[in-house]
């Protein structure tokens, strides 16, 4: 019986964020659980420092149930949950100090793969994300929320509250520069 619960489908956005607005604290735990691994994925990209994640998510769901009623319904739910991520995530940069690599970080991955797909695993993840990192935080966000999140320009316009032709204009620069530093066949995935 609790099977069928975990595999019941989500419930609707739109009425989670109505009972929130209601305060409904449960329709807000299910709104946080369904959107931390989503945001966590997001942040870490963006942000690229682990300590500071889960600060801007916590502040990111902290808007969403002090001031539910601001989302109008003019977009997605999510689109609206991720501008909100993304504004907190560009005020926390500016308040930080220049980032400290985490130079164990390509050693954790740890999937049950064999030694040779492993370290080629990690070759290909150190390159693709030295790259990655290279980009501005604005191309970072773009890349990542096409790539990871599988969001759509116009959502990307609306979450970094910018016209379509400059997120196009981003992705443009970013998949350039990620071309030049990924020789080869990682070139080719973009």
């Amino acid at each position: 019986m609790h099977q069928a619960n975990a595999s019941a489908p989500a419930e609707d956005p739109s009425e989670l964020i109505a009972r929130v607005c209601r305060r409904d604290l449960r329709a807000f735990e299910c709104l946080y659980r369904d959107y931390h691994p989503r945001l966590t994925r997001f942040l870490t990209s963006m942000i690229r420092r682990p300590q500071l994640v889960e600060e801007v998510l916590n502040d990111t769901m902290l808007v969403v149930w002090n001031q539910p009623e601001r989302y109008n319904g003019a977009s997605k739910l999510s689109t609206w949950i991720f501008a909100i991520a993304y504004r907190k995530a560009l005020m926390a940069l500016q308040r930080q100090d220049d980032p400290v690599d985490d130079g164990r970080a390509e050693s954790r991955a740890s999937a049950e793969a064999g030694p040779e797909d492993e370290l080629g695993q990690r070759q290909v993840r150190k390159i693709l994300l030295k790259a990655i990192g290279e980009l501005s935080p604005d191309h970072r966000t773009v890349v990542d929320l096409t790539y990871f999140h599988e969001i759509g320009y116009r959502e990307i316009a609306e979450i970094m509250d910018c016209p379509v032709d400059t997120v196009k204009t981003r992705m443009f620069h970013a998949r350039r520069h990620l071309r030049r530093r990924l020789a080869g066949g990682l070139a080719d995935w973009l």
